[in-house]
């Protein structure tokens, strides 16, 4: 049976740590009274290694603290162990719970992580995206939304041969692999919500037209809202930030029929519509519900606690993160995750004032 090759190179580099005083391999071997080649085995997971030997071999490691050499481990396998993350997203709550979900298996599979924010505009985004993967010699990406969705972007990766999997709110195609969030089916869950409170006039803060987490929010609760005939939505445009939470909710709260309770389809969103509420002097939830989208740290930091769509972020990155690896390293994918979107009530929403 022909080796697989060696993660650690049975001659591997060991200037940099001895330089350091660090343990090197052939430090192991010499304790383990054993060959560097027997020690990369083990390293490597060979079987050709009998179990005493193998035992006596890890009680060297531990005791010495050895830690193998990235450097010669990315040599030898022809690999950087560096995974891109590409976004467009100026939340940082979120992208710091997606970061921590993908080092959470990466560090686990010895790869590093690199974030890079890239335009979201079409030809841009796929010529900046190429050139940082060209550069950084990733064996690998994970695109979220909205550059994910870009038209062309998954064949151009594809033809420059640049794995990547993709984080979307529609069917992407082109891309090895795509962890797909429901957010149609979330935003149905929070017009069910609010109807059940028995709001019947509501107001909808849009995010951007041009992205599909946007879209299928919107979908989704206008859809449920028109099964019941005395609902109505009134709605605003936003674009995920804050200044647009507000000036929506400003616009919102005006109208002579203004609405009792209001979906923001972000939480940062939401939470400008709780300022207004205040600096108008509208009781939440007494006088007005307010719902937001993602579950983030900031839903419990506002005041009243902000009802929301949670997103496991931690788990949908962890999830692309595995398929990711799995594909850089040959193995077979694991099965397709499905993110459970769930509406959790909180504090900002209540029954329709008497």
């Amino acid at each position: 049976m022909t080796d697989r090759p060696a993660l650690f190179p049975e001659s591997a580099p060991a200037a940099d740590a001895s330089r350091h005083g660090e343990p090197t391999i052939e430090d192991v071997a010499a304790a383990a009274g054993v060959s560097i080649r027997t020690v990369s085995r083990v390293l490597n997971k060979s079987p050709k290694v009998n179990a005493q030997t193998r035992e006596r071999i890890e009680t060297a490691i531990a005791a010495l603290q050895f830690r193998p050499s990235l450097r010669a481990r990315a040599l030898a396998m022809g690999r950087s162990f560096l995974i891109g993350l590409i976004h467009n997203d100026r939340n940082a709550l979120v992208l710091d719970s997606i970061q921590r979900g993908i080092v959470s298996v990466s560090s686990v599979h010895g790869y590093e992580l690199i974030v890079h924010s890239t335009p979201r505009e079409g030809e841009a985004a796929i010529a900046d995206t190429l050139a940082f993967a060209g550069r950084s010699r990733v064996d690998g990406l994970i695109v979220l939304p909205p550059i994910s969705g870009v038209a062309g972007l998954a064949q151009a990766l594809e033809a420059a041969k640049v794995p990547a999997v993709a984080v979307s709110a529609v069917p992407l195609d082109g891309f090895a692999g795509v962890v797909l969030s429901d957010e149609r089916g979330a935003g149905a869950q929070v017009a069910r919500h609010l109807l059940g409170l028995g709001h019947r006039r509501l107001g909808l803060v849009n995010g951007p037209e041009d992205m599909a987490s946007a879209r299928e929010r919107r979908a989704g609760f206008l859809a449920e809202i028109a099964t019941v005939p005395d609902a109505r939505v009134a709605e605003a445009a936003g674009d995920y930030g804050f200044a647009a939470g507000i000036a929506a909710a400003e616009a919102l709260l005006a109208a002579p029929d203004a609405p009792t309770a209001i979906f923001a389809a972000n939480d940062i969103m939401a939470a400008g519509v709780l300022k207004v509420a205040a600096r108008r002097g509208i009781a939440v939830p007494g006088q007005l519900s307010v719902v937001g989208f993602d579950g983030s740290m900031l839903a419990q930091m506002v005041s009243p606690a902000l009802t929301s769509v949670t997103r496991p972020f931690g788990a949908i990155a962890a999830a692309a993160t595995g398929d990711l690896i799995a594909r850089i390293e040959g193995g077979s994918p694991p099965p397709p995750f499905h993110p459970e979107l769930m509406l959790t009530p909180a504090e900002s929403s209540g029954p329709v004032p008497g």
